[in-house]
């Protein structure tokens, strides 16, 4: 089964280095799961893979907004809140400390890991969330 990772476009830090998923996909397979990264332009795609994902092929999401988060609070029309309400399995939430997919008393993610500057570390941390709630 797989881990899904959905990013949009980041400003402090660039998308996943070839190093680091590298180092993601090792630490899944040695849990018996898998990686997936699907890389989103804009909100609109974000929200369609968010809508899109399905439990029969995905088990958990990390969820890389980026400059997205701020979007979807300008853009609450776009849906990404009714997105993630309907999601059929759970997410972790990694960003760079900007803004939120959900306002603070929102408790749809397992949890939101904030890192500054720390891209390797922030996603490490997310995973290893994502394999500890899917081996219990």
């Amino acid at each position: 089964m797989t881990i899904m990772i959905v990013q949009g476009p980041q400003v402090h830090a660039p998308s996943l280095s070839r190093e680091l998923l590298g180092q993601l996909k090792q630490l899944a397979l040695a849990a018996g799961r898998t990686v997936e990264v699907c890389t989103c332009t804009g909100l609109r795609e974000f929200v369609a893979r968010v809508r899109t994902a399905r439990p029969h092929s995905t088990e958990f999401m990390v969820l890389a907004p980026g400059t997205l988060a701020q979007q979807s609070q300008l853009h609450p029309e776009a849906g990404l809140g009714d997105a993630l309400d309907a999601l059929d399995m759970p997410y972790v939430e990694v960003q760079d400390g900007e803004a939120s997919l959900e306002p603070a008393n929102a408790s749809g993610a397992v949890a939101t890991v904030v890192v500054n500057g720390d891209a390797r570390t922030s996603y490490s941390i997310a995973l290893g969330i994502a394999l500890k709630r899917l081996a219990a």
